[in-house]
């Protein structure tokens, strides 16, 4: 006899609410007691915490999930939400959680792919970081120090408006909080000639579990170390980070190219694993491949494949060297366009297909949503050209799922793996994202769309790095595994923390156990402390 497990893991979901709606009001009470208790009266501590019988709750809850399978009815939602708009409120609710021994979820943009910042099986709190989003830009330093709740689109604009020949190498989505984007180790389209995000950051704020601010040379190098890369969440609260800008052309090169199989795109990929990262550190070549329906046969799916670039020089510059290393892929002058380099950052998040809107839009927080799951991969040997015509062979008969393939080699080939807890550095090809989005809310549709995404996963084994298999810890994939936090969680933590980490996991373990030996500051993927 089949049982419908779905419908009876709703049915307990739909109690545990009942019970956290119902302990939500009294919890508040104590939470704010304590809260107030280490405040100023000035603060109005009660206009920053939320328990679920505020009209507000749904709506600060909801902004800022970004992944609609965890906005559902059904999804269990935090006691309580605090939206601290000052540092001391973060040390006040790390020290009330505490003291109630309640779970305590850091959230500073929304963007963690399996929703881990705001959605827990365990009764808890949201820390909700959105409020402390201030910017301060030193050209003369050529530095800023960035709160963990500003977005990368307001830093972006922050610093064009003081110079617009400096830049920052993060990521090309605009809405990202800076405090995950950098504790996980941040990239974006200039990680080639300058590397990742956190190989940029000098310095950092934190509030550790004894309620304490923290900078480096408070905390010390071993946990600095650990939050530029290894994920802030497991050892505190990130506030803030100083990071260094770098140098950008006043003028810079955007271009896309699309190819489809009947157009040679089997010979392009092939060709670009040995040229995109080997090529000039300026020019980044982002090729995204998924199934499209073919224009030559009717009714039948194709392969595409799209390189999208950016490169920091003129077009000249640019099709001097593409001419000469991959002329696969056709490029002509009339394909590129020269921008500024805050310019590229909008074509780059999404505006590529039209005209680029107003640079204000980069302080926009709102976010197109859909359902989505992405996993992660590493390719050390290119790819052959029959395995890649096995592998076009795969996507189309599954339909739905897309890849991305993101260079590596030039600065981040200098970089030793030991420098961040990021270690995927020299013998790196490039790194491949796995990308599955739908738009309706269909239990069977979701179920059908993450198999999907799971068996390309698993037919591209033999292509990607081994032992450990690498995946990229802002590319979170609860797949790869998961802690309990219970007994065995050490050895749980070491199933996943290897696949991020590699060789680093055992250092970030034991700064863990050093400075939060009793585990407060943890997720469903965070790392665990040596076991007592």
């Amino acid at each position: 006899m089949d049982i419908d497990t779905s419908s009876s893991q709703t049915t307990k979901k739909e109690v545990l609410q009942k019970e956290r709606r119902a302990s939500s009001d009294s919890v508040y009470d104590t939470f704010l007691q304590c809260l107030t208790h280490r405040a100023q009266p000035s603060d109005h501590i009660s206009d920053i915490v939320y328990s679920q019988a505020n009209p507000s709750f749904a709506n600060v809850l909801g902004s800022y999930i970004r992944n609609c399978r965890f906005n559902s009815s059904s999804t269990l939602k935090p006691l309580v939400i605090v939206t601290p708009t000052q540092e001391s409120h973060v040390q006040a609710a790390v020290l009330g959680s505490k003291d109630l021994g309640v779970h305590l979820k850091i959230r500073s943009g929304g963007h963690d792919f399996e929703g881990i910042s705001y959605i827990s099986d365990d009764a808890f709190f949201i820390l909700d970081m959105f409020n402390l989003r201030s910017i301060e830009v030193d050209i003369k330093e050529e530095t800023a120090w960035v709160q963990a709740g500003a977005t990368l689109g307001e830093l972006y604009y922050r610093i064009w408006e003081k110079s617009k020949v400096h830049g920052f190498p993060g990521g090309v989505c605009r809405t990202v909080g800076v405090g995950g984007h950098l504790s996980g180790a941040g990239y974006g389209n200039m990680l080639r000639k300058y590397g990742l995000s956190v190989d940029n950051v000098l310095d950092a704020k934190m509030v550790d579990v004894q309620g304490r601010t923290l900078d480096r040379k408070a905390m010390g190098e071993d946990l600095f170390w650990a939050i530029i890369g290894g994920g802030g969440a497991s050892f505190g609260v990130i506030l803030a980070y100083q990071i260094k800008l770098v140098p950008v052309p006043e003028k810079v090169t955007v271009f896309r190219v699309e190819k489809t199989l009947d157009q040679n795109a089997t010979d392009l990929v092939y060709k670009w694993q040995f040229v995109a990262p080997g090529t000039d550190p300026g020019l980044f070549m982002r090729l995204v491949l998924q199934p499209v329906t073919s224009k030559t046969q009717k009714g039948q799916k194709t392969l595409g494949a799209s390189v999208v670039a950016l490169f920091l020089g003129n077009s000249d510059q640019l099709l001097a060297i593409t001419d000469k290393e991959l002329p696969e892929m056709g490029l002509k002058k009339e394909n590129c366009t020269e921008m500024s380099w805050i310019e590229s950052v909008l074509w780059w998040d999404g505006f590529d297909e039209g005209t680029i809107p107003p640079l204000e839009t980069l302080l926009s927080r709102d976010y197109p949503i859909n359902f989505l799951k992405r996993k992660s991969d590493y390719v050390q040997s290119p790819i052959s050209k029959a395995n890649l015509d096995l592998l076009w062979k795969k996507m189309i008969e599954l339909g739905n799922v897309g890849l991305m393939f993101n260079p590596y080699g030039g600065r981040m080939s200098e970089i030793p793996a030991s420098a961040t807890p990021f270690p995927h550095r020299a013998g790196n090809l490039f790194k491949i994202q796995y990308f599955i989005n739908w738009r309706d809310d269909d239990p069977e549709l979701e179920k059908n769309y993450l198999a999907q995404i799971r068996s390309l996963y698993s037919y591209t084994t033999p292509f990607v790095s081994k032992n450990p298999r690498g995946a990229y810890l802002n590319y979170r994939d609860l797949d790869i595994g998961t802690s309990t936090n219970g007994k065995n969680s050490y050895e749980e933590g070491r199933v996943y923390g290897v696949k991020y980490f590699n060789d680093n996991f055992e250092r970030l373990v034991k700064v863990k156990t050093a400075v939060d030996p009793n585990n407060f500051f943890r997720n469903e993927q965070s790392i665990l402390p040596l076991p007592k």
